[in-house]
């Protein structure tokens, strides 16, 4: 990572530094379409369906369920406004979402549907307040994986287990733990699933993907089509809107093809330690670190939110230091090298798996220095 040498940075729940060879693609598509033009298309246009693939190995799902979206919020739209709804029918969401978890299913009340708000305890979603809030009129359940500013990482099997048992479909909002955590969607079929890349994958902004079970793509109306919705995309001189059988029918036109690259290239990095150590070693590697900055905050005088139970935990430390504003921490921190971000009136470190004891090192010595001053 090159941003490592100089800086401890924690702000990956929010954008994450480009990895190295992101950075190289980037560079390299730049050169190409420069000095080459579109003579090198079928090259870009190759390396989306490689990454394609590659998510499709991350979740271990087909290909034709995988949708190239600009962000999270593109795809949480595509299944949001593109369900049949019905006057009467609700949708359950957690109090406290993020606005890309929140706003697309509002945008349905002109539909007739209720929009239905499980509340959390002490941060936590869980899955009884959430089936609390199901009923017969109830078509689909939208959680994020992991709370933006809480860190709580909901029990996703539990939940689709539970859903699917009433008939209710489940999305999930994955930004804050796609290539993170570990998601078999053998074992976990969640029907739908969207995430950006430039938090935790370490890719640029404007390059996401979702999740489209292949079971319900014909649920799903395609109201974006374009040249690239249709079977025959290059029949330009006959056109005939065919949609295409995969969640690609989605992708109306040109790809972010730089994009792709980038996430391509830093996906192959998360893809490479999951076959050489294991599903869980990523997963591991950050809880093990966000538990000793959580306990080495609360050493320092600080009030932390970090979930309890082990399964519940994730990169992500909130923490505040009493008589001291979150802003103000945040700006020294930055004075000295350290980013973090302000979330939900605390102080939200982001610890990713290339982060170390020397980072946490660091931002403690933040803390610990601005503790004394203010005593």
């Amino acid at each position: 990572m090159p941003i490592a040498p100089e800086w401890a940075y924690f702000d990956h729940a929010a954008v994450g530094p480009l990895s190295k060879p992101a950075a190289a693609a980037i560079a390299h598509f730049a050169a190409q379409g420069a000095e080459q033009g579109d003579t090198v298309w079928p090259e870009w246009a190759a390396q989306v369906e490689h990454l394609r693939d590659q998510v499709a190995t991350l979740l271990n799902c087909e290909s034709d369920e995988i949708c190239m979206v600009p962000n999270t919020t593109t795809g949480i739209n595509i299944v949001a406004e593109g369900l049949d709804w019905r006057n009467g029918d609700s949708v359950v969401v957690p109090e406290g979402e993020f606005p890309s978890n929140l706003f697309p299913w509002q945008n349905q009340r002109a539909k007739g549907v209720e929009v239905r708000f499980a509340p959390r305890e002490d941060g936590k979603v869980t899955v009884d307040s959430l089936m609390d809030q199901v009923d017969d009129t109830t078509r689909l359940i939208s959680v994020s994986w992991v709370g933006y500013a809480s860190g709580y990482r909901v029990d996703l099997q539990n939940l689709v287990e539970q859903a699917h048992r009433r008939g209710v479909l489940v999305f999930l909002d994955a930004i804050q733990g796609l290539g993170i955590y570990p998601l078999d969607l053998q074992k976990t079929p969640v029907d739908f699933l969207a995430a950006d890349g430039h938090k935790w994958l370490l890719g640029p902004e404007g390059a996401g993907v979702a999740m489209i079970a292949k079971r319900h793509l014909n649920k799903l109306r395609c109201l974006n089509v374009g040249w690239g919705s249709v079977k025959n995309s290059f029949n330009y001189a006959d056109p005939s809107l065919v949609l295409k059988d995969a969640a690609s029918r989605f992708e109306a036109g040109s790809a972010n093809m730089i994009g792709a690259a980038a996430l391509s290239a830093s996906l192959k990095l998360i893809l490479d330690v999951i076959d050489r150590f294991g599903e869980d070693a990523i997963s591991e590697r950050i809880c093990k670190l966000a538990a000793s900055l959580d306990e080495q905050l609360l050493a320092a005088g600080a009030i932390t939110r970090t979930p309890q139970q082990t399964k519940h935990q994730s990169g992500i430390v909130t923490f505040a230091v009493p008589g001291l504003e979150p802003a103000k921490i945040r700006k020294e921190a930055l004075r000295q090298k350290v980013v973090v971000s302000c979330r939900d009136g605390g102080v939200r470190a982001a610890v990713h798996a290339y982060n170390d004891e020397d980072d946490i090192r660091r931002l403690l010595e933040v803390v610990r220095s601005m503790n004394v001053d203010n005593q």
